[in-house]
This record gives structure tokens, C-alpha cells and sequence, in this order.
């Protein structure tokens, strides 16, 4: 999945590339608008590699960003269990490539449909667009939700139901600012708080009791 952060720019580079073309005759100043606009894309688009940290119970962060939210939640859509949750807001100058915090096998991606709130807006969790992903393996089973946001609109999942993935690997994006959380069992150690920063596949999240994880 190394290239696919890009080729999800492929629509967009096109129809800024003949833009950059026809204002390159034309309109010569909106061309160099348009140029940064075609760099800031490729820029947007980046998918570095990332080297998650030694031990089978750390869960990594499953995206780059902000942490704004650490806290305890009931999260009664999937899980039926009160859970530890890490929000992690995305500006639209971070890496958007999704990772997976353990290793393991994908149980479960559903999309939700909803609105498009701010994504720093806590609401934005149980109210926007969104997909839940569900990851089981020996650390145990965590669950990861990709929510849209008021200029994010669209989620790019690339695993499926049934992959195994190991700690760190690529299973999706989202396009432009966003929100990822990711929920983990009551007895986790949460290893960040609020105003951190994080990087997806590399920084640890939290720990996770051995073999135990969020009932399903």
C-alpha cells in the first residue's frame, strides 16, 4: 500500500495540472497559484515510512496529529464495553495515512454516514461520517474510528475484513483535516495526554495488559 496515498490524488493532480496548463497561457499569474496548489497536494498526499517502537503490547498511534482528547467513554456501537479513548486531531498539514496499533487481523470496517462537524469538535465522534475499525491479535483488540470533517469529506479504506496487519501498516486515509481516535481496554496504560504530538505507526499510545483486550 506504499503508493496508494497518492493515487488517491490522482483526480485532484489531474484537474490541477490541465487547470496549470490553460492558466499558463492565459492568465500567467493564477498559474503560479495554481503550481503551489499542485505542490501543496503532493505535499498533502506524503506517505513517509514509519519504524513502530519494540514490544508486542504497545499500541501505536494510528495517525499523525494533535492529541485533544484522552478520556473514558461507553462505546455502545460496536463494543458494548467502557473503553479508554485518544483522540488524535489532523490539520491539514499532517501526514494522513492511517496505521494499524497492533498487530493483528482486521474483524470489522463499517462506514457510518452523518454530517460534517469541525473535526475538533468532540460531537464529531457519535455525529460525523465515519468508519470503525476493529483490530484483534495477541496484544488483544482495540478499535480505531476515522471521522470526517468540515473540509474532510472523505474516507479512503484500503484493508478489508480479513487481513492481517502487522503494528504500523497502512489500512487506509483520509482526505484533509481530520480525527481519528482509538479506543483501548479500561486496564490499557495510556502513555500520552493532552497537547501531544503524535506519529502514526511510530508513537506509543498506550500499553496494553497482555492477551486481553476489549470484549466483542
Amino acid at each position: 500500500m506504499r503508493n496508494r496515498a497518492l493515487a488517491e490524488a490522482r483526480w485532484i493532480l489531474a484537474i490541477l495540472g490541465v487547470a496549470w496548463l490553460f492558466a499558463l497561457l492565459l492568465l500567467p499569474a493564477v498559474s503560479v497559484l495554481l503550481a503551489i496548489a499542485i505542490l501543496f497536494t503532493f505535499y498533502f498526499f506524503r506517505d513517509p515510512e514509519r519504524v513502530p517502537p519494540p514490544g508486542e503490547t504497545i499500541a501505536v498511534a494510528p495517525a499523525d496529529g494533535l492529541v485533544t482528547t484522552v478520556d473514558e467513554v461507553e462505546e455502545a456501537e460496536f463494543l458494548n464495553a467502557k473503553v479508554r479513548r485518544v483522540g488524535i486531531f489532523l490539520s491539514v498539514l499532517d501526514v494522513h495515512v492511517n496505521r494499524a496499533p497492533i498487530a493483528g487481523e482486521v474483524t470489522h470496517s463499517e462506514p457510518k454516514s452523518g454530517i460534517f462537524l469541525d473535526a475538533r469538535d468532540l460531537r464529531s465522534s457519535s455525529l460525523n461520517v465515519s468508519r470503525t475499525w476493529v483490530f484483534s491479535g495477541v496484544a488483544g483488540t482495540v478499535l480505531v474510528r476515522q471521522i470526517t470533517g468540515a473540509i474532510a469529506r472523505r474516507i479512503c479504506p484500503w484493508a478489508v475484513v480479513g487481513d492481517v496487519l502487522v503494528r504500523g501498516e497502512r489500512f487506509g486515509m483520509i482526505r484533509f483535516g481530520s480525527r481519528t481516535e482509538l479506543f483501548v481496554p479500561m486496564d490499557a496504560e495510556i502513555l500520552v495526554k493532552l497537547g501531544d504530538r503524535v506519529r502514526g505507526g511510530e508513537t506509543p499510545v498506550a500499553r496494553l495488559a497482555s492477551s486481553t483486550g476489549i470484549p466483542s
